[in-house]
């Protein structure tokens, strides 16, 4: 992991706070999360506090702190998603997998993360994985998306 991170940072030598959230980005893209230990070195990067690191970070919803499963599930519970059925969508979800949310299953294969809103109202109910969004969802629609999930993976 050290190794990887010094090649992001390499990719980043410009001493400016306004490359934190691009960096920041890479480094979850790399790792799936950004750890602590990442925190501290991009912190000793760029010359600053790990509390304005971490405080950052924070701010956007887009960055996570914890790994995440193969298959990230994104399931919106936004106003028009949970008049729609989000909360069975989400009682399928972690009824089938055994996890709530931001949980992982524990064989690493997905994670499950509840938002207030991913911008798809028109389309609700919702669920995106790994980016790719699943729109006006049932709970038979849902059930049928994490077997092929399974499926692709050997499961």
């Amino acid at each position: 992991m050290k190794v990887r991170l010094e090649e992001i940072l390499d990719r980043f030598p410009q001493i400016k706070r306004n490359a934190l959230i691009p960096l920041l980005q890479a480094v979850q893209d790399e790792f799936g999360f950004i750890s602590e230990e990442a925190i501290i070195r991009i912190g000793s990067h760029f010359s600053l506090p790990t509390s304005k690191i971490y405080g950052l970070a924070t701010f956007y919803n887009q960055f996570s702190f914890t790994p995440r499963g193969a298959y990230h599930i994104v399931l919106c519970n936004g106003t028009t998603c949970h008049l729609e059925g989000a909360g069975a969508l989400l009682a399928e979800i972690s009824k089938m997998l055994e996890i709530s949310d931001g949980d992982v299953t524990r064989d690493g294969l997905f994670s499950l993360e509840v938002q207030s809103c991913i911008g798809a109202c028109g389309h609700s109910p919702v669920i995106s994985v790994n980016g790719t969004n699943y729109a006006g969802l049932t709970v038979k629609e849902v059930r049928e998306i994490i077997k092929q999930y399974q499926e692709d993976a050997g499961r």
